[in-house]
């Protein structure tokens, strides 16, 4: 370089002007090509919105709470996660809009739960009912799996929903019914309008899905879960990639006690458990079931109760759950079978120290695809 302080000087400018220039010129490729991707996302989430903007996929029922529209094919928001929802003609989370006979040639099991049974969040391919439903049918002898589970049911909906849906004909050869252990709270503080006991529906009141029109208003999902959709989907990986980094939501696991306390010895979950408290949830929840395993044995048709962990239950050591020994006690001459998956997923966190990461949705309760490909692989073993 020339020792000319002139020419060094024009040099040095010279470099600082095509050095903005670059900066200046990767910035605008860079505004161009986010400004086109977040085009063609807005486009693209526009068009896939579907049916979902004329009707609501999840309605009020006055005799059971609530469940899903029939022949719903659109879309639904779960968090911060917009995916695809399908029912078919009994408002069952399916494969497809498809008509379901009443009646059908092959054997036919009915599958009842909460949100875990459901699928939430998930396609119903991804979930351990959909892959239940593609085995079942891939068998020389065919079983059709139909998924009645939908999120936030209990043991009043178990019962109410599988009396409506045989007083109105659909026949079925056995019921497999996934009991959460969010449902002895629900019982204690939910589902009363519905109740054939004067004495629980005497705490009915409007907020009650029961209590409202059959067709609720849809929920609305943010602006950018409606319009920006791979957008919010990158969103969702960042954040969930640094989650899993920053193990924050592991962290909560052990102190997290959320409907779920009850379960475990020792823990004042009172609060949580209004008006009934946790005992007289149990009472409900046995007495709920005690009807629909009488209305069943009527029919001859066999009840299997399986019983699955929630992530806090795992990493709070809850190995002798209440859970368990509460639904393996009411089995005993009432269910075809008992399923107990607890030791099943104790025997996973052994051998996976990441098996909260693996086996459930990133800051959340629930299965991930892998969890319910786990809940599949065990639940087959007994079912097909």
């Amino acid at each position: 370089m020339s020792d000319n302080p002139a020419i060094r000087s024009r040099l040095s400018r010279l470099f600082a002007y095509f050095t903005l220039k670059r900066a200046l010129v990767n910035t605008g490729v860079f505004v161009y090509c986010l400004a086109l991707f977040l085009a063609f996302d807005f486009a693209y989430s526009t068009l896939t919105r579907g049916e979902e903007k004329q009707r609501p996929a999840r309605i009020a029922n006055k005799i059971y709470d609530h469940g899903f529209a029939a022949n719903f094919d659109g879309y639904d928001v779960w968090g911060e996660l917009r995916y695809r929802l399908t029912t078919d003609s009994l408002g069952f989370k399916d494969a497809s809009v498809r008509n379901v006979p009443l009646k059908s040639a092959s054997r036919r099991i009915l599958l009842i739960g909460d949100s875990f049974a459901e699928g939430i969040g998930m396609s119903f391919e991804d979930s351990f009912a959909g892959q239940l439903y593609r085995a079942g049918q891939e068998r020389s002898e065919k079983i059709e799996f139909l998924n009645a589970g939908v999120a936030s049911y209990s043991p009043s909906i178990y019962y109410k929903k599988i009396k409506y849906l045989l007083e109105s004909g659909l026949q079925f050869d056995e019921v497999v019914l996934f009991s959460d252990t969010s449902d002895v709270t629900d019982e204690a503080t939910s589902y009363f309008c519905i109740d054939d006991n004067p004495k629980y529906r005497a705490y009915c009141n409007a907020s009650e899905g029961a209590a409202q029109p059959e067709a609720a208003p849809p929920k609305k999902p943010g602006f950018l879960i409606d319009r920006f959709v791979v957008t919010n989907r990158v969103r969702i990986y960042i954040k969930r990639s640094v989650q899993a980094w920053r193990g924050n939501r592991r962290r909560s696991l052990n102190t997290d006690h959320a409907r779920i306390g009850w379960a475990i010895q020792g823990l004042d979950v009172a609060k949580d458990n209004k008006p009934l408290g946790v005992e007289g949830g149990i009472a409900r929840s046995l007495q709920n079931m005690q009807a629909l395993s009488d209305l069943l044995a009527a029919r001859n048709i066999p009840l299997t109760i399986v019983v699955y962990p929630w992530a806090q239950q795992l990493a709070q050591g809850d190995r002798n759950s209440r859970q368990v020994s509460l639904w393996r006690e009411f089995c005993q001459g009432r269910c075809k079978a008992f399923i107990d998956l607890f030791p099943v997923f104790f025997a996973a966190t052994e051998a996976d120290k990441d098996w909260y990461e693996h086996l459930y949705i990133l800051g959340d309760d629930h299965f991930s695809a892998a969890g319910n490909r786990f809940m599949f692989q065990e639940i087959a073993r007994h079912l097909l």
